[in-house]
């Protein structure tokens, strides 16, 4: 993924881009609007059923060419290719990136090193929808043959992120005799209070771990089997009660559970681009092997978007590229996202792991320290929740948060006016963020001399609309791998490496120093830091 053999400062785009932003960093979206007619359509695009309205963003003309520029000189296009081609452009770890070929439909040929994946890959996804018709028509039975009744995946990161937001996402079209649960947290609590109401004989657990020995997840996986066999006591109804995601056989059925309930994927598959492999089968039990696909279909249409149409009419070009603007120009440190859809209330937090795992690098793939900033912290909460608790700084607080708004024309839930308000104040919220209020227009209200500097909104804040009909399976799909692809537009510019996490790993590895450290019944020697021993030593004497 090199970009040539210039930084990113160094080339002619980005300089322009330097001298743009000293011209057009102080004017203001009233402005704009006021003399551009036409701005609010002009500045959109409307693809895959997807309306993109990027018109509130401060940017001109000239800084959407310089943008486009930008990724026609860091080689966008080449590095978009290599993806999907299978070049192993994750360097550091020696890896193709293939996330794409998991939604790619049947009768279409993905090559691999002089092999097609896509027999293999439709394989997995037959296989998930066998056993995942088996459980939602009540063919599969527990050890004591009742029917299954509640469904726990046992993952973490990418094995439990995605599917926890796409459950949520599409709880509109679940089976609802079933009973779904997460658990992910290393905490107790977080087992115990997903297991305390139900029952072993009719509880399937998913274990999701690719390597099998995730702390975290083996932890939870092991609580869950002494769970599980407190009640049905044979260590034969591990087989029943427990199926595996993941590629270790040995540990699977050292374990207990029959490899001919394992399901598998690849390494060229990433954690958080994984929830598309057999990581989403708690989706596909929970929705449907059909409502799947469509979802994956979803993710297909984007992908195809993404590859091959035109930089200035690509969404996910666009989305990164106004990232990279605000981000690496206006020092904007975050980004708020705000579906205004109940539905979508753990996206946020998914994307959390998609944009900051694979944006949040301090260095380009050749190892050179950045000098521009790069991933922004991703946030946020549904709409109208969130205006009634973080807008306030939004609105006036002194930090720059750009804005991402997702609203559907349709309610999946319709009730009276209901929908109508939620989409007035998405519209209110982006217009009010622009185009703010000022001090005249405040005097004008009647407001007293006291409150006008109160009651002031600058606007100027920065926002981008995505509308869509509904949210449909075939929808969250598009919406997903949207992100997905902004996220690499915006790494391939940055000339980060998106897809390695190395930054996860040291806590992991200090933290398996401690453990026996809190363990041991004898007092160990103690070789951390002064505040670390301080800390192990309190921890020992109150515990």
């Amino acid at each position: 993924m090199t970009a040539g053999k210039l930084g990113l400062t160094e080339l002619a785009s980005w300089k322009a881009l330097k001298t743009n932003f000293e011209k057009v960093k102080n004017d203001h979206l009233r402005e704009l609007f006021s003399m551009e007619a036409d701005r609010g359509g002009r500045l959109a695009v409307e693809a895959e059923g997807i309306y993109f309205d990027y018109s509130k963003q401060r940017i001109t003309d000239e800084t959407m060419q310089l943008l486009l520029a930008l990724a026609q000189e860091s080689g966008l296009k080449a590095k978009i290719e290599a993806m999907f081609r299978g070049d192993k452009i994750n360097l550091t770890e020696n890896r193709s990136v293939l996330h794409t070929a998991l939604r790619v439909p049947k009768g279409k040929a993905v090559m691999l090193e002089g092999k097609d994946i896509m027999p293999e890959v439709h394989a997995v996804l037959d296989k998930m929808a066998g056993f995942a018709e088996k459980i939602r028509k009540g063919e599969w039975q527990g050890y004591t043959g009742k029917v299954i009744k509640n469904v726990v995946n046992i993952g973490i990161g990418g094995s439990d992120l995605g599917p926890v937001m796409a459950y949520e996402a599409l709880k509109n079209y679940t089976k609802r005799g079933l009973l779904f649960r997460f658990v992910s947290n290393v905490d107790d609590t977080d087992f115990a209070e997903a297991t305390q109401d139900l029952n072993a004989e009719e509880t399937l657990f998913i274990i999701s771990s690719k390597t099998f020995t995730t702390l975290e997840t083996m932890t939870n996986a092991h609580t869950a089997r002494a769970w599980v066999l407190k009640t049905l006591k044979d260590t034969q109804a591990v087989a029943k009660h427990f199926v595996a995601v993941s590629t270790n056989a040995v540990e699977v059925s050292k374990f207990g559970i029959d490899t001919a309930n394992m399901f598998g994927f690849w390494d060229w598959v990433g954690g958080r681009y994984s929830m598309t492999s057999a990581i989403g089968l708690s989706n596909m039990i929970a929705f449907g092997p059909e409502n799947f696909r469509a979802m994956l279909d979803g993710f297909h249409q984007m992908d195809e978007h993404f590859r091959n149409v035109a930089f200035e009419k690509n969404i996910p070009v666009l989305m990164g590229l106004l990232g990279i603007w605000n981000t690496s120009f206006f020092g904007a440190e975050t980004l708020a996202v705000l579906p205004y859809e109940q539905y979508l209330k753990r996206f946020p937090a998914y994307l959390q792991q998609l944009t900051m795992e694979s944006n949040g690098k301090q260095v380009t793939i050749t190892g050179d320290r950045v000098d521009y900033q790069t991933g922004a912290i991703y946030w946020g909460e549904p709409g109208t929740n969130g205006q009634h608790s973080f807008y306030q700084m939004v609105h006036q607080g002194t930090k720059l948060i750009p804005c991402d708004f997702i609203a559907f024309t349709k309610a999946l839930n319709p009730i009276g006016r209901h929908h109508d308000i939620l989409a007035a104040n998405v519209f209110a919220q982006a217009e009010a963020l622009a185009f703010g209020k000022t001090a005249q227009e405040v005097k004008m209200d009647g407001a007293p001399d006291t409150l006008v500097a109160h009651k002031t909104f600058e606007g100027n804040k920065p926002s981008s609309m995505i509308l869509m009909d509904k949210l449909t399976p075939n929808a969250l799909g598009k919406l997903i791998a949207l992100y997905e692809h902004c996220v690499f537009t915006q790494a391939a510019v940055w000339q980060i490496n998106a897809f390695d996490q190395w930054g996860v790993q040291l806590g992991k590895v200090l933290a398996d120093k401690i453990i026996p450290e809190l363990e041991s019944q004898e007092a160990p020697v103690l070789k951390h830091d002064s505040s670390t021993n301080t800390l192990i030593k309190r921890y020992r004497k109150l515990k």
